[in-house]
């Protein structure tokens, strides 16, 4: 990763850009593929949406910050060593697949969070770093303490909107799948109102639920919880990476699927 400033005076720049050539077209990357531990159907990965500020960063070969924000699965709780978090794998993964592109990632997680805290400190976060894209990790701790759905909706609702009338991109990374609670009532009610904003804001949605409960059923022999088998060892933070990164690309470059004949 090279991130080169460039500090030039007005009618410099105005020469420059009178003269520079234009951009080369930004090449369509492969889909960064899944290791076998963290293959899951593409359907339980996310539902995409579009990026269009990144993009458009990616075609004038622009630096692309991007703020990574939310919990303990953010900030990495259960991982060997903050390397092992899935925002720096993430970057790596990225690295790889946008070749010649500059990303930078910013880990903003704090565990133990709710949604309401969280999008208080995104407003001061974007004010310090200007993320291009927010990847906000969130639900787990809302549903556990039992924050009413329509309080939890009226606070990512609001943040989402206001991300993007700052002209940032938002990823709404889903709830982890915990099997002892797969059947409380308000851990999926809060997971029906983040799919649902998701929809209707028409950001991308990582369906971190339907992955991990995937890997679950099909691998269980591939461990992807810590021993408090609630945060994610470095074999979940590394799948969380990989099929965020999957998400991302897929928003970015997949073409959008042609209308149904009537």
């Amino acid at each position: 990763m090279t991130v080169v400033m460039i500090l030039c005076g007005s009618a410099g720049l105005s020469a420059a850009v009178t003269n520079a050539p234009a951009p080369a077209p930004l090449p369509t990357p492969l889909v960064p593929p899944l290791s076998p531990p963290c293959a899951v159907p593409e359907a339980d990965i996310a539902i995409p949406a579009p990026l269009p500020n990144v993009m458009a960063l990616l075609q004038k070969h622009a630096t692309i910050h991007i703020l990574a924000i939310g919990s303990s699965s953010t900030f990495g709780v259960g991982a060997s060593s903050l390397l092992s978090n899935y925002p720096t794998r993430l970057g790596v993964i990225l690295d790889k697949t946008l070749k010649g592109a500059d990303i930078e990632i910013a880990n903003r997680g704090i565990a133990g969070e709710l949604a309401d805290t969280t999008a208080d400190r995104i407003m001061s976060e974007v004010a310090l770093s200007k993320p291009d894209l927010v990847l906000w990790q969130l639900g787990t701790n809302d549903a556990l303490s039992r924050v009413p759905p329509e309080d939890f909706e009226t606070t990512v609702r609001e943040t989402v909107r206001w991300l993007k009338s700052q002209d940032i991109d938002v990823a709404l990374v889903g709830m982890q799948y915990v099997p002892r609670f797969s059947l409380d009532p308000a851990y999926s009610a809060i997971r029906r109102t983040l799919r649902k904003i998701a929809k209707d804001e028409n950001v991308l949605y990582v369906r971190r639920y339907d992955a991990m409960r995937f890997m679950e059923s099909v691998r269980s022999n591939e461990k992807i919880m810590a021993n408090d088998q609630f945060h994610l060892n470095d074999l979940g933070y590394r799948c969380m990476a990989e099929h965020i990164a999957h998400a991302v690309i897929i928003s970015l470059f997949a073409k959008p699927a042609r209308p149904a004949n009537n």
